[in-house]
């Protein structure tokens, strides 16, 4: 969903909650902590800009609807202040625009995302590394595609703060052509390492790549949004947390992979050129 449209369609139901409240807006911005102007602000349409995740679910909770039905995800209300399992399983499949996985992105606009890649950053990927990738994994490259520019949009939001950290062996066995990507020409690869270049200096330092040593320190892929909820992939599906603890503990374990950083944001793009440069 475009997030005007996303705005738009929040901003509605953001209002009909208000008249059904009966509250005038210092009340109701009390009730679910913000000020009166921010909640002006909201309402006025000036801006595309969502709430932090907090608030939207302080909303939520505060007038028992669904996050789905307040982002304009659900015309259903539900009963929810939405108290979520600690521990569930979601299925990964299905257009990405459509998936919890693109919800909790658009839950999570403004507060700060970490992100550990089971391969090449999405968004970061060339059509023809899709294409490769899509025959070996049995996924249709159309709704990869589509997932790479949600992501890609959603990294040139100016609210957007996303920190994402690669071992240094996956770039380097992309360079050579091992792994998976024994079969993918030289060319595509130089291709992708400057694509991956040009990329990682236009969206920082919204999109921060840190990469680290993989012998030194090991991680398994998954996504943190904010402080409410952390994503595991494993294979088709995640393992979703929601409750703080173990939220708390895999961003600790992210700020540790960042530490143990051999190349940091600002060097990531020279990096990848520097990989390019060697490939004949």
């Amino acid at each position: 969903m475009d997030k005007r449209d996303l705005s738009t369609l929040f901003r509605d139901r953001l209002r009909k909650l208000l008249a059904r409240s009966g509250d005038n807006q210092s009340a109701f911005a009390s009730a679910v902590g913000i000020d009166r102007s921010a909640l002006s602000q909201l309402l006025s349409g000036t801006s595309t800009r969502l709430p932090r995740a907090e608030t939207l679910l302080n909303i939520a909770t505060e007038h028992k609807v669904s996050l789905d039905w307040l982002l304009g995800l659900s015309q259903d209300e539900g009963v929810t202040g939405e108290i979520r399992a600690s521990l569930e399983i979601e299925e990964g499949s299905g257009a990405f625009d459509r998936t919890l996985l693109a919800r909790w992105h658009a839950e999570a606009v403004g507060t700060k995302i970490r992100y550990v890649p089971a391969g090449i950053p999405d968004l970061l990927r060339t059509p023809e590394i899709i294409d490769y990738e899509a025959g070996i994994t049995n996924r249709s490259p159309e709704a990869q595609t589509k997932e790479a520019q949600y992501r890609l949009e959603y990294n040139r939001m100016p609210e957007t703060d996303m920190e994402v950290c690669m071992a240094l062996h996956t770039l380097e066995i992309f360079a050579e052509g091992r792994g998976i990507w024994g079969g993918l020409p030289v060319e595509a690869r130089k291709r992708q390492l400057d694509h991956m270049a040009h990329l990682l200096d236009d969206l920082y330092p919204t999109f921060r790549l840190y990469i680290y040593d993989g012998r030194q320190r090991y991680s398994i892929p998954y996504t943190i949004f904010g402080s409410i909820r952390a994503a595991i992939f494993v294979g088709d599906m995640y393992l979703v947390l929601n409750a703080t603890d173990p939220v708390r503990t895999l961003t600790r374990h992210f700020d540790n992979l960042i530490r143990a950083a051999i190349v940091n944001a600002h060097e990531a793009p020279a990096h990848a050129r520097s990989l390019a440069a060697t490939l004949r």
